[in-house]
């Protein structure tokens, strides 16, 4: 991939791990499919794993401004780890699967 296209990459993949933040505490249907999809991407395009950590905080520090300027607590968004070690759980899975083969 070329600079550009890593970069355009990289973005939509926030977008996806965006949407699974909001999604990830409701009744969404969807999301299990939309998690496989993102970890999909993420072991395929070989993203290490402290760029979705360091995505994950980048988000959170959105959520977090976003919280404040609205003069609401940010405590709630310290549930939103639980996404970030499903995340890591199943891209975990994915790498002990591809290990056996």
């Amino acid at each position: 991939m070329t600079k550009a296209e890593q970069i355009t990459f990289l973005q939509e993949l926030k977008l996806e791990y965006r949407q699974i933040l909001l999604e990830y505490f409701t009744a969404e249907k969807y999301l299990k499919g939309k998690i496989d999809k993102f970890i999909n991407s993420v072991f395929y395009a070989n993203i290490p794993v402290p760029q979705i950590i360091e995505m994950h905080m980048e988000l959170i520090d959105e959520f977090s401004q976003q919280l404040r300027l609205e003069g609401r607590s940010e405590e709630m968004l310290l549930d939103y780890r639980l996404v970030l070690i499903d995340i890591l759980a199943h891209l975990c899975e994915l790498y002990r699967r591809e290990i056996r083969r």
